[in-house]
């Protein structure tokens, strides 16, 4: 069964994989690529990850307060990518529009990994 290390783990390599990813020439996280980034872009990607990593294997019992603290983060980037003029997030990452698309759909997937293996329900669920 998974439980928050489990779902922290899987997000942390998961980030830090497409951070690296995007350092190589491909259609899809590059330069010019569907979701456009840049080494900048990369790099928070793989800090991400390594946020995450660090929460579900070295901060015994923290998991859930990972989950929870970079899930807050990440909508913030998601809010801040759809108020941005341009392609540059606060002038160093590159960005276009599926990049915000996407970092608001991942907060949200986040967001409810979050709740499910915390038990906690989503503030804006009614509770009966």
């Amino acid at each position: 069964m998974l439980n928050s290390k489990h779902i922290t783990i899987g997000f942390g390599v998961t980030f830090v994989l497409v951070g690296l990813l995007g350092f190589l020439p491909n259609p899809l996280i590059s330069e010019g690529g569907i979701f456009e980034v840049n080494g900048m872009h990369n790099v928070v990607h793989i800090l991400t990850g390594t946020a995450f990593l660090v929460g579900g294997l070295v901060l015994k019992g923290k998991a859930v307060a990972t989950l929870k603290s970079v899930t807050a983060v990440y909508f913030g980037v998601a809010v801040l990518g759809f108020l941005t003029d341009g392609d540059m997030l606060l002038g160093l990452v590159l960005i276009n529009e599926a990049d915000r698309w996407l970092h608001l759909g991942l907060s949200m997937t986040m967001l409810a990994a979050t709740a499910m293996v915390s038990g906690e329900k989503p503030r804006w669920v009614p509770v009966h």
